[in-house]
């Protein structure tokens, strides 16, 4: 899995949003302020949350956006297939040609660490994610395993 910047930036925009649900409208100007991402970019991952009915939009005064299911409905993979991004690890996309049209060696592999990939993402919701802002910002929050082997070293 490549996870580009529009993967990375739909996810933090859409945590941003959920952390705001419940107190109205969010403005992509918000967001933009919020998080450091430009306010053309949004626009564009909101349209596609927006056609994937992750998002509601609020025109006119006091207008933004609103998540468009309950936080704790929203996957991380949800959003990610929403803005085109896919948990992809092997070479050919899938088709079995990696190799002079042939299928790889390794290709099971990366297939299967590609669903387990997706498979994880789906288990994670946006309501997990604010849990777990909230947990490290309250208690300082335990080390993730990366961390540990960090502080280890």
């Amino acid at each position: 899995m490549r996870l580009s910047t529009k993967g990375r930036y739909a996810v933090t925009a859409m945590l941003d949003l959920a952390l705001h649900t419940g107190g109205g409208p969010v403005t992509l100007a918000e967001i933009s302020s919020n998080q450091g991402i430009s306010l053309s970019y949004l626009e564009q991952l909101f349209a596609a949350l927006r056609a994937k009915q992750l998002v509601r939009g609020v025109r006119g005064p006091g207008g933004g956006y609103y998540l468009a299911k309950p936080v704790e409905e929203i996957s991380i993979a949800d959003i990610i297939c929403a803005v085109d991004e896919w948990v992809e690890f092997t070479r050919c996309g899938g088709r079995e040609d990696c190799r002079d049209g042939q299928r790889c060696l390794t290709h099971a592999l990366w297939d299967q660490l590609s669903d387990e990939i997706f498979e994880f993402l789906s288990n994670i919701s946006l309501v997990d994610l604010v849990q777990r802002g909230k947990q490290r910002i309250e208690v300082g929050g335990p080390e993730t395993p990366r961390q540990r082997k960090r502080n280890a070293a």
